[in-house]
């Protein structure tokens, strides 16, 4: 059984303020991660940078696959949730937004897709080739195709600042993937996927605000898939002590005790989400021909937009209702950030 997260209310402020501080350093632009990776500054997973800047997976195909893969998206956006693409064949510097509202130039500007990431994996005919390589210069060809995939560290924030964060946030590991046995709807040459999840532990009373505060996410995966013990073996997830990517779920620390947290709840339970890391299982499910790259897992592109650009209401809401409701949260925060990125109701 994962350890538990037990929350002391009485300390809330000040874990949340470590948190941010510990995971944040100095990396708190998408540009600011992407120029460390780049340049080799910054090799690690990016699970706590630059906090409400989004997150994406990366997936690189040979361009025959490229109208399949976006099929695949289409008919499976849990877990494959498309940001954006290269804007024609061959571009690593430039991007095609497929958020609504955000153009194209609000995505990542000067990026490279290829030396932008912390750490790549390469396939070769469906087989893992290379593996948390540093760049992906040299496999990069006229031919390819890029696809950014949302990703759940881009709610990790808003976890954090109503009191929830991540346990392998504070613990500065990456967090635990799991591959599945649920299927994925096919497309094209896309057949015999499955899911692969991400898992955070919280306790039961805990899940319900969980899942109201990553529900408006669903361009990174939105709410959890399922939760709690049984639903280990309902994903055919055969020991959740061995994931199949990142860091093994541990014991909480003595470090991890200053944030407040007390070992030995046990009403915490596993929570998993749709993970970015399916597209990667799907091209060895699918044994694709030909050279495909992606990002190693929980090493991600950090993007120039934001968490609220995905989750803005004024799409649902009137012109009128959005400067009133903007007006209210200013008032209340002084217009740094709008509450409602991470579900917490504005009030008077």
């Amino acid at each position: 059984m994962a350890p538990a997260l037990n929350h002391d209310d009485s300390s809330t402020t000040d874990y949340i303020t470590a948190a941010k501080s510990l995971l944040s350093g100095s990396l708190i632009s998408g540009a600011a991660v992407r120029a460390a990776s780049r340049s080799g500054r910054h090799s690690t997973p990016t699970s706590g940078l630059a906090p409400t800047y989004l997150q994406a997976n990366l997936i690189v195909l040979p361009s025959q696959y490229a109208e399949d893969f976006v099929q695949l998206c289409k008919r499976n956006p849990v877990p494959c949730p498309l940001l954006a693409k290269s804007a024609s064949l061959g571009s690593y510097d430039a991007l095609e937004s497929w958020i609504d509202g955000v153009a194209d130039d609000q995505i990542a500007t000067g990026v490279d897709i290829r030396t932008d990431i912390p750490k790549y994996m390469v396939y070769e005919d469906g087989v893992l080739k290379e593996d948390h390589c540093d760049d992906i210069l040299h496999e990069w060809t006229e031919d390819h195709v890029a696809f950014l995939i949302g990703c759940s560290f881009s709610f990790e924030t808003a976890l954090t600042d109503a009191g929830l964060p991540p346990r392998h946030t504070l613990q500065q590991r990456n967090v635990p993937m799991y591959k599945t046995n649920i299927p994925l709807c096919p497309a094209g040459v896309f057949t015999n996927g499955t899911f692969v999840v991400s898992m955070r532990p919280y306790k039961k009373s805990e899940i319900e605000r969980v899942r109201a505060i990553t529900r408006p996410y669903s361009a990174t995966h939105g709410e959890p898939i399922a939760w709690g013990w049984d639903a280990v073996e309902r994903l055919g997830i055969k020991d959740i002590s061995r994931p199949d990517w990142g860091d093994p779920p541990s014991p909480i620390t003595q470090d991890a005790l200053q944030f407040g947290f007390a070992h030995g709840d046990e009403d915490s339970v596993p929570v998993f989400w749709g993970c970015g890391v399916t597209p990667q299982q799907a091209i060895i499910s699918a044994g694709l021909k030909g050279v495909v790259m992606g990002h190693a897992p929980g090493h991600m592109l950090v993007l120039d937009c934001r968490d609220w650009d995905i989750i803005r209401e004024s799409k649902l809401l009137s012109a009128t209702e959005e400067r009133a409701r903007a007006k209210k949260e200013d008032a209340i925060t002084g217009g740094e950030f709008p509450l409602s990125y991470s579900g917490i109701e504005p009030t008077e």
